[in-house]
């Protein structure tokens, strides 16, 4: 068996969803393993709207935690931000990678 093969974790807003499948695609044909958000098919404020305002403020500060293990365990993030936009978690994700060394590239030029 050969080299791992690098590993990307995706960060951006979720209301990007069809980016993030676009560059999940993308990146597996690439030869790259893609860690990413929970679903590309409906984003996290929809998966949890039948949970209360408190269950889903702490359903949605998990997934944030979540999400920085993923980047942990990534060799590099990817930012999916069309446009240019970045919110303040991915911002919050960025920071967090660039703190813990990782390299980081984007879909558009960051800020």
């Amino acid at each position: 068996m050969g080299e791992r093969p690098r590993v990307v974790c995706l960060c951006g807003s979720v209301r990007f969803l069809a980016e993030f499948d676009a560059a999940s695609l993308a990146e597996t044909l690439a030869g790259r393993i893609v860690l990413s958000v929970g679903s590309h098919r409906q984003r996290d404020e929809d998966a949890l709207a039948h949970l209360t305002g408190a269950e889903r403020e702490a359903a949605l500060d998990r997934l944030g935690a979540l999400h920085l293990r993923k980047i942990d365990l990534a060799d590099e993030v990817l930012v999916i931000n069309p446009g240019g936009y970045v919110g303040e978690s991915t911002r919050r994700e960025i920071a967090y990678a660039r703190q813990t060394g990782k390299p980081v590239r984007s879909l558009e030029p960051l800020p």
